[in-house]
Order: C-alpha cells, then sequence, then structure tokens
C-alpha cells in the first residue's frame, strides 16, 4: 500500500475515539453487570442488641449473591466462640426503650424508662433485660442470633478472627467454632476492605 492510499493519522485517532465512545459505555455496564458484589463488615461488639447488625447484614448480603467477610475484633471477636452467651446491657444504652413482651397491649405499648441508677443498682438486671429481648425478639418472629450465624455459615460468609484480640483477651482456637480459620491481623484485612463494595463498622 502506497503511502497516499493510508489514512491520516489524526483521522484515525477521531475514528477510533468515537468507537470507543459507541462501544465502551456498554462493554463497561457488561462488565459491572457480571462482576460479583463485595462486603466487608468490621464487628466490634458483642452484646445481644450488637450481635444481631452484622449477622443480619452478612446473610442478606450472601442471600443477594454477594461475597461477604466479616472480621471479628475486641468484643466482637465474643460473637464466634462455640458457647454464645450474649447479654444486653441497658446500662451502655440510656436510650434503649423496654417494653414488655407480655399481658395487655396497653401493656406492652407502655415505655418503661429505666434511668441508669436503677440499671446499674439491681442485682440481676442485665439478665432481666436480656431475658425481656430475646422474649420481644420471639414474639415478633426474629430469629436468634444462633441461627443467624448459622445462615452466614450455611450462606458461606468468611468469618475472620482478629489474633491481636485473640493474643489480648487470652483466647484459644479451639473456644471459637471450627469454621474460623483465618486468625489475622488489620494488615491482612485492610487489602479486602479496600476491594470491598462496601465497608461497614460495627
Amino acid at each position: 500500500m502506497s503511502t497516499e492510499n493510508m489514512p491520516d493519522t489524526a483521522q484515525l485517532d477521531a475514528w477510533l475515539d468515537k468507537k470507543l465512545d459507541e462501544l465502551l459505555p456498554t462493554k463497561l455496564e457488561a462488565i459491572d453487570a457480571s462482576r460479583t458484589p463485595s462486603m466487608s463488615i468490621i464487628a466490634t461488639k458483642g452484646t445481644l442488641d450488637w450481635a444481631y447488625p452484622p449477622f443480619i447484614l452478612a446473610s442478606t448480603a450472601a442471600a443477594l449473591g454477594w461475597d461477604v467477610e466479616v472480621f471479628f475484633t475486641f468484643y466482637g471477636l465474643l460473637l464466634l466462640k462455640k458457647d454464645l452467651d450474649a447479654k444486653v446491657s441497658p446500662l451502655g444504652n440510656p436510650a434503649m426503650p423496654m417494653k414488655m413482651p407480655f399481658g395487655p397491649k396497653w401493656f406492652q405499648d407502655f415505655d418503661w424508662p429505666m434511668p441508669n441508677l436503677l440499671m446499674a443498682g439491681v442485682p440481676g438486671f442485665e439478665n432481666v433485660a436480656t431475658g425481656l429481648m430475646k422474649k420481644t425478639f420471639k414474639n415478633k418472629g426474629v430469629a436468634t442470633v444462633e441461627e443467624l450465624r448459622g445462615l452466614c455459615l450455611e450462606a458461606e460468609v468468611k468469618m475472620v478472627a482478629c489474633q491481636m484480640t485473640v493474643d489480648v483477651f487470652g483466647f484459644d482456637a479451639s473456644e471459637f467454632i471450627p469454621e474460623v480459620t483465618d486468625f489475622v491481623g488489620a494488615t491482612s484485612f485492610l487489602p479486602v476492605a479496600q476491594k470491598s463494595d462496601v465497608c461497614l463498622f460495627i
């Protein structure tokens, strides 16, 4: 081919730019549509009321087909123990509404204000509050924390334990459910969080 018949470089660039503008958006949409969304959660609390959010969010995302990883650190690590005995601490939740899960409707609808002095001074109040909350959840058809954790495991949610917390609290790997096989530090988890579509701190 002679140089006379070769397209001008500027014309070729313009043609390529036009084709890219036409094809690239569709191609990117197809790539995005075929990609599996991901979510990473940092679970830091081990009380009954704070145990629900990470397990509900993780199981829901997994049910939608997402890749989910939960990093349990500090008191959140207690949620991975074989003996899951999470309690609610009303003292740490001064705005917590106390509604009774039994009795006539007017009695159940009444908000019982519980002053901190009462919650701190009455022996066994934490156990009472825990029992009332569990009864309320049961009445409303809400799954238990154990059931939600089981759903997460069935949906292949990856549960990771913070090695530093394990060392600080003096835990042994045998205390945790057998599905927990990864004991890592922040250095290992941060790249996972960085690449996640959704990253939550709970």
